[in-house]
């Protein structure tokens, strides 16, 4: 099966979203219905969860429910629907999977066949969708607390590697903790630490930093995913857990069809992220 590709609109730069769409959730979860931003979502409807998304037939949604359990720094679920169901009602008002999301990638036998931006057209009856935390929403906790962010002041993707470190596995899911970094100086660095622990729900703590090669990561300026930014002298990259790690295990379980979100191309519900403080 091929899916419609979306064409220009995954290649579009930028977007025609107003001020309002950009601080509103449902002003710019219609915004992105509607077909006017495809880019990421870094930044926009401050203070709001933004989710992962993964939608699996019904058949391998046990095998996939169990491999976050047993993962949940970087597979932290926040919402998980009915099979057939595309409507997260526990995460806002009218947040439907199908077209809330500014790209989607389809993977047919774990194989990327394309980007669209929209699912109506490809939803089945046996589909569940899978909502999981994701970093942005620590990401305020972070600026509101006064540690700056490189990517976000640039207006970049947050820069996003696979590493050694391996996943638990559960059915047909394994793979690689893929992890998101942001550099800092070390007095920000331990107030982070500090900072991301009381969100556990959204990838929590770090898993490491300094060093990259111990995780197995070659060269910071050639992220897997997402954009690179540069580490200032007196600077220590800090790695969490990042929700692209299901895309990871999806190549290893290489179902015949599933969906997820472009990277940083991400759900915003109309949670607010001081809802997922543990303390």
């Amino acid at each position: 099966m091929n899916a419609p590709h979306a064409g220009p609109l995954a290649a579009e730069v930028g977007s025609s979203l107003s001020a309002h769409e950009r601080s509103d959730a449902r002003a710019l979860r219609g915004a992105i219905r509607a077909g006017r931003h495809h880019d990421h979502t870094v930044g926009l409807a401050p203070g709001r969860v933004q989710g992962n998304l993964v939608v699996l037939p019904q058949a391998l949604a046990g095998d996939f429910m169990r491999f976050c359990q047993r993962n949940p720094k970087p597979c932290p679920l926040l919402a998980v629907t009915e099979p057939g169901d595309a409507i997260a009602r526990e995460l806002g008002e009218d947040v439907d999977l199908r077209t809330d999301v500014p790209r989607y990638r389809v993977w047919v036998d774990g194989v990327l066949d394309g980007e669209v931006d929209d699912l109506r057209t490809l939803w089945r009856d046996d589909w569940v969708g899978f909502v999981l935390g994701c970093s942005f929403s620590f990401e305020q906790a972070l600026l509101d607390d006064g540690i700056p962010l490189r990517h976000v002041a640039q207006g970049r993707n947050v820069a996003m590697y696979r590493t050694s470190i391996p996943t638990a596995p559960a059915g047909r899911f394994a793979g690689p903790l893929v992890v998101s970094m942001r550099p800092m100086t070390p007095a920000n660095a331990i107030r982070a630490v500090q900072v991301t622990s009381r969100f556990p729900s959204v990838h929590g703590a770090p898993v490491h930093f300094g060093d990259p090669a111990a995780i197995g990561i070659a060269d910071l300026s050639r992220p897997d995913y997402g954009d690179a930014v540069d580490i200032l002298p007196g600077e220590v990259p800090v790695f969490w857990a990042c929700g692209v790690t299901p895309q990871a295990a999806l190549l290893a379980a290489r179902p015949e069809i599933c969906v997820t979100h472009a990277p940083g191309c991400m759900l915003v519900t109309d949670r607010l992220n001081t809802e997922l403080a543990a303390f």
